[in-house]
């Protein structure tokens, strides 16, 4: 799993509890995937079509940095399907993980459109074929 996007949780971040409050992680964790989707699809129009339980394991606090790592685990015609995990940057303790996460490549009409893509993209690959054909 590649861990990219780092957040430091700040007050404005905590539930009543003092912790890190659930929508706030959702949020950047939607956010984070999507990009990911947006980069793997060659695509700024996905959407997020599913997301299986969330399983909250540990609790993160104020001045915490976090990370959030997403993996391709398969693409479908239209679709991509991710994993997610959160974890301390610190500690390397897992604060959240979410099995799946479907998002759906779409076209200029706001319809369902095949992407073509069967693999992950890294951008080090990407950089070589820029080379190559350039």
């Amino acid at each position: 799993m590649n861990f990219h996007t780092r957040k430091w949780v700040k007050p404005e971040d905590l539930n009543p509890n003092g912790t890190l409050f659930g929508g706030s992680l959702l949020r950047w964790i939607d956010e984070e995937a999507a990009i990911y989707a947006i980069v793997q699809l060659g695509n700024q129009r996905v959407v997020t079509k599913y997301i299986s339980e969330i399983n909250f394991v540990s609790a993160s606090r104020q001045g915490d940095i976090i990370e959030l790592g997403i993996t391709a685990t398969e693409f479908g015609r239209t679709s991509i399907t991710l994993t997610c995990e959160v974890r301390n940057k610190i500690t390397r303790k897992s604060i959240l993980t979410v099995e799946k996460m479907v998002f759906v490549n779409l076209g200029e009409d706001g319809l369902p459109m095949p992407h073509g893509r069967t693999e992950i993209r890294y951008v080090k690959d990407q950089f070589k074929d820029d080379e190559i054909g350039g």
